[in-house]
């Protein structure tokens, strides 16, 4: 299964296609969008949408994950990445894909089985996963494959729930009792 990992911001938007083949992780493409701060507001948005539904068409993954926006005392900045992520799930949508959403804790929490670990942990986590000589940079893509991760692990435990399992019998954990 191949997925898009988002990290949405209106200056750096993270971008990360991952795949998942026989249970081993592969990192297909990370990057950032960019868009300059002397552009207005709805030109940066745009710039966001299109790339975001070009790196859809290219790389046709089979579902897309956004990180959700986590609370900020700064109104202005909460606001701005909130259209930026509202663009870019716009795009997702428009590209005709699934598309999940996840905390920054929950993306923690299925990264690096700790859902308070901090950026070099999770950065670390999302190296070792996939492979890679280097941890991703910048942040901002890092963070982007491990949304992508944790759809793949969610997608994962998802499909344990449903009839692939054997029926629980018994009082056990799918053994039975005497």
């Amino acid at each position: 299964m191949r997925v898009l990992g988002i990290d949405p911001g209106t200056a750096i938007t993270g971008y990360g296609v991952v795949e998942e083949v026989k249970g081993d992780l592969k990192s297909l493409a990370f990057g950032v969008i960019r868009t300059p701060a002397s552009q207005p507001l709805p030109v940066r948005l745009q710039s966001i949408y299109r790339a975001v539904r070009e790196l859809a068409t290219e790389w046709e993954p089979a579902a897309a994950a956004v990180e959700e926006l986590f609370f900020s005392s700064n109104v202005r900045t909460a606001m701005s990445v909130g259209q930026a992520r509202g663009v870019a799930l716009l795009a997702l949508a428009d590209a005709g894909l699934t598309v999940a959403e996840y905390t920054p804790l929950t993306v923690k929490q299925a990264v690096t089985g700790y859902g308070n670990a901090d950026k070099a942990q999770m950065q670390e986590m999302v190296r070792l996963l996939l492979g890679l000589a280097e941890v991703p940079r910048p942040d901002d893509a890092a963070d982007a494959l491990a949304v992508a991760i944790c759809h793949l692990h969610s997608a994962r435990l998802t499909g344990l729930s449903d009839s692939s399992l054997p029926p629980h019998r018994g009082k056990g954990w799918g053994w039975e009792s005497k």
